[in-house]
């Protein structure tokens, strides 16, 4: 079976649950009005179907592949599929129309990115990253860098790079080594090595912009001299096409567990000429304009990579005969049943539903918010949408791709022996979807970021505004009798998130290792309650429709899927409090030497 986009969930998702015409009045939502929204999700559904999917086994046996003339090759049909998708006009969907984008909001773009990441994640890698790029250039750039790269970039016929990572240093970034050296001009001479760096060399576009972290000399040690520099493959002449070229090479990619359909490359800058982006020694807070977008798309790759290995475990479990129902036969004229009936499959296909349809949920209303945190004319509004957004990232980015393993891991043991060869796609988005736990912060780096740095922000103000938030749907309970029980399991979830805040803040300050010790288990603690916000909403919505006399089995369905996750996922925050509470010292008492 071919990937199916989920285009009926974003429909509902986007009409029915987070309402997206509601913000129909604001002039970034102007041209998304909820018909034309299905009508892109449409297109980008079947271009991911029928042009990216085909492609995403042929990019994993084949790789990419280097030449000694530090040149990349893409696999097969890459580029023509790029072309066909720049022609579409699909990188500049989310980028501003005085840069030849579509300037639609970012809640369309994730759900068009998990569609194109689910059909071909290593593909999605490429223009992925542009995105971000184009981020930090919109974000930190001057005009003239603006007018230069930002056309380019949103049209794709320019791709974007983001260069961090050095072989001695990987997430302590204080400790790089790149140097940049002023000249005469205004320009800078880059010297240095990265790795590790994704589409850092290909054959898809004329140009790739690389944006490169450094260190000017003189400049002070740490993360407070870090700059970024604009380091293109090929310099630009005076009309704005690709002239000389640079020295930046490619000296080779990494052989890896998966994406191989990505290039993933170790980079040296050789005295190449860069471009300060924004202030001297202001780099990190422009990178991290990159990075949170990156770790939003990271994010979608967990969900997407979940959905590619669920659809085909569905589709295995519809089709494999074997044994009988435990309640007599439900296929009697065959040898066997097919083994959805067996309880224990449909328990790792219900986990694997349950959770990526809140997840789903959970990255559009995020998404959402960080539309009004940049759109709304409220300032409170976009406070809260800046807030959610910051708060809600590393979540986001460390629960969904945790979970998004676990369920390509539960689609291969769906498939028993067959998932564990390669005449089965499954292995594929098992190998895939690894990277996400790691690359763009590690998922433990994202749980410190969160207990660490995003719990204290302003005061606190972004989970006393979640908290507000939940606390008053809780009180409104919405839909009545019939989904009391959504309403009563997010309000347990949340006193449990609550306590565990409430807990960590008595005690981390006396033993900083309490909070290091408890934040990957806060971290799920917190997504497992924003997964049970989500179901409250979804199930009240489909109980509406429901109430309203549609018979679309569609709504009853989803009412079924959020029962399950009441009653099999959610008790988790109970587990996860506990652990919490447990502390520092279970974890901190063996001394190392005896491990």
């Amino acid at each position: 079976m071919p990937y199916q986009p989920p285009v009926r969930e974003f429909a509902f998702l986007l009409r029915e649950v987070l309402g997206l015409e509601r913000y129909a009045n604001l002039p970034a939502f102007a041209d998304a009005s909820i018909d034309t929204v299905e009508q892109v999700l449409e297109e980008a559904g079947r271009f991911a179907a029928e042009v990216l999917s085909p492609l995403n086994r042929v990019g994993d046996r084949e790789g990419c592949r280097w030449s000694a003339d530090f040149s990349v090759a893409t696999p097969t049909g890459f580029k023509a599929a790029y072309d066909a998708y720049v022609e579409a006009g699909w990188p500049g969907l989310g980028a501003e129309a005085e840069f030849g984008g579509q300037a639609l909001p970012g809640v369309v773009g994730v759900a068009v990115k998990e569609m194109e990441c689910a059909a071909n994640m290593a593909f999605a890698m490429y223009p992925g990253l542009s995105r971000g790029a184009y981020a930090a250039i919109s974000h930190g750039g001057s005009d003239e860098q603006k007018q230069l790269y930002l056309p380019k970039l949103a049209s794709g016929e320019w791709a974007g790079t983001m260069n961090l990572t050095e072989p001695h240093c990987g997430t302590d970034l204080g400790l790089l080594r790149t140097k940049a050296v002023p000249q005469a001009d205004g320009s800078y001479r880059i010297s240095g090595q990265k790795i590790w760096i994704s589409a850092g060399e290909h054959d898809l576009t004329d140009n790739i912009v690389h944006l490169v972290l450094a260190r000017i000399e003189g400049a002070p040690a740490g993360t407070k001299g870090i700059s970024l520099f604009i380091v293109p493959k090929f310099l630009p002449d005076a009309t704005g096409a690709p002239g000389a070229r640079n020295s930046v090479k490619c000296l080779g990619l990494e052989e890896k567990m998966g994406i191989h359909g990505n290039a993933t490359c170790v980079i040296a800058h050789e005295e190449a000429i860069g471009w300060l982006v924004g202030e001297e020694n202001r780099g990190l807070p422009l990178m991290f304009v990159m990075m949170n977008e990156a770790r939003i798309g990271v994010a979608v790759q967990g969900v997407a990579l979940a959905d590619a290995a669920y659809q085909a475990a569905i589709e295995f479990a519809r089709e494999r005969l074997q044994g009988r129902s435990l309640s007599g036969p439900k296929n009697p004229d065959g040898p066997a049943d097919p083994i959805i009936v067996h309880p224990d499959v449909r328990r790792m296909l219900m986990d694997a539903k349950a959770i990526l349809e809140a997840g789903r949920a959970f990255l559009l209303w995020t998404a959402l918010h960080g539309d009004l945190g940049e759109a709304s004319p409220d300032a409170a509004v976009a406070e809260r949408g800046r807030d959610y957004m910051a708060l809600m990232t590393p979540v986001l980015k460390a629960f969904l791709t945790d979970r998004g393993f676990l369920i390509a891991s539960d689609a291969m043991q769906v498939h028993g022996g067959s998932g564990f060869t390669e005449h089965f796609p499954v292995s594929q988005f098992l190998r895939d979807s690894r990277i996400a736990m790691i690359y763009e912060g590690t998922n433990g780096v994202q749980a410190l970021d969160l207990v660490g740095r995003k719990l204290a922000a302003d005061g606190g103000r972004a989970l006393k505004g979640f908290f507000d938030e939940v606390d008053a749907y809780v009180a409104a309970g919405p839909g009545g009798e019939s989904q009391k029980p959504f309403v009563e399991g997010l309000a347990k979830a949340k006193a449990d998130l609550q306590e565990a805040t409430l807990w960590l803040m008595r005690n981390a300050m006396s033993d900083p290792e309490v909070a290091g010790a408890a934040s990957t288990d806060y971290l799920h603690l917190m997504g497992l309650t924003g997964l049970a916000y989500m179901w409250a909403q979804m199930a009240s919505a489909a109980q509406g429709k429901i109430d309203a006399g549609e018979t679309d089995p569609f709504y009853g369905a989803k009412l079924t899927t959020g029962r399950y996750f009441l009653a099999r996922v959610l008790p988790e925050t109970a587990m996860r409090l506990a652990k919490v509470k447990a502390g520092a010292q279970p974890v901190m008492a063996l001394p190392a030497e005896l491990f």
